[in-house]
C-alpha cells in the first residue's frame, strides 16, 4: 500500500486516482497515505456499499469523491469527470443521512467517549489528527514531539479502543461524533452543496 502512495504523481493537477481495495479499511488507509503526501491528484474512493461512518471519514481524510460500486458505467465516467474538474461527488444516501442526524451534543461528543475509554488528553489530540489523515511525522511536528513518541501514543490509542489499526481508530471516533440517523431529527445542512440526481444510482456534486 505504501508503494501505491509512492507511485502517485506529485503536483499532478490533471490526475484522478481511483482507490479500490478488497476492503474499505484498506481503501481508507490508502487514501490516508496519499493525502499525507504533497500530491495534488484528486482521489476517488470506490466502496462496495454505503456506510455513513466510512463515507464521512473518507471526506474527513480528504478524498474528493466516494462512489458506490453499483453505479452504472456512464454515471461513473461522468462522476470521475466531475472530480477532474474540481467537484466533490458523494453518494445520494449521504445527503439523506445528513438531513436526519442527531448532533453528538445530544449523546455525548466523541472526545468524552474517548476520555471514558481511558485516552489521555494528548492521545485524544493525536486521534483527532489521525481522523484528519495526518501521518506520524506531521503529527510529531504539530505537537513538537518526536515521531517515536507519536508511535507510542498511537499504539496506546489502538489498545485502549480495542481496534487493530489507525483507520479503525478514526472510524471509531467518527461513529462517536454523531448518533445514528433518525427521522425525527432536525435537518442538518451542507454549506455550498448542490445536488444533481440524473439517475437513482448517481451521486451528488459539491
Amino acid at each position: 500500500m505504501s508503494q501505491l502512495a509512492s507511485k502517485a504523481p506529485d503536483n499532478a493537477d490533471a490526475h484522478v486516482v481511483v482507490i479500490d481495495y478488497s476492503s474499505i479499511e484498506e481503501s481508507l488507509e490508502a487514501c490516508r497515505l496519499l493525502t499525507a503526501r504533497p500530491c495534488d491528484a484528486r482521489l476517488v474512493l470506490l466502496a462496495e456499499k454505503y456506510e455513513f461512518e466510512n463515507v464521512a471519514l473518507a471526506f474527513q481524510i480528504g478524498v474528493d469523491a466516494v462512489i458506490i460500486k453499483e453505479i452504472s458505467c456512464e454515471p461513473l465516467i461522468e462522476s470521475i469527470s466531475l472530480v477532474a474538474l474540481g467537484e466533490k461527488v458523494f453518494p445520494s444516501q449521504l445527503a439523506d443521512d445528513l438531513g436526519s442526524c442527531v448532533p453528538s451534543s445530544e449523546t455525548g461528543d466523541w472526545r468524552g467517549s474517548a476520555s471514558d475509554a481511558g485516552l489521555s488528553a494528548r492521545e485524544i489530540d493525536i486521534l483527532e489528527s489521525i481522523m484528519g489523515g495526518m501521518a506520524n511525522k506531521v503529527i510529531a511536528r504539530k505537537f513538537d514531539i518526536c515521531e517515536a513518541t507519536v508511535k507510542v501514543h498511537v499504539k496506546a490509542i489502538l489498545r485502549k479502543l480495542g481496534v487493530e489499526n489507525r483507520t479503525q481508530a478514526a472510524t471509531w471516533a467518527v461513529k462517536h461524533s454523531v448518533s445514528a440517523p433518525m427521522q425525527s431529527a432536525g435537518a442538518a445542512t451542507l454549506p455550498m452543496m448542490a445536488e444533481i440526481r440524473p439517475s437513482p444510482s448517481y451521486g451528488q456534486a459539491a
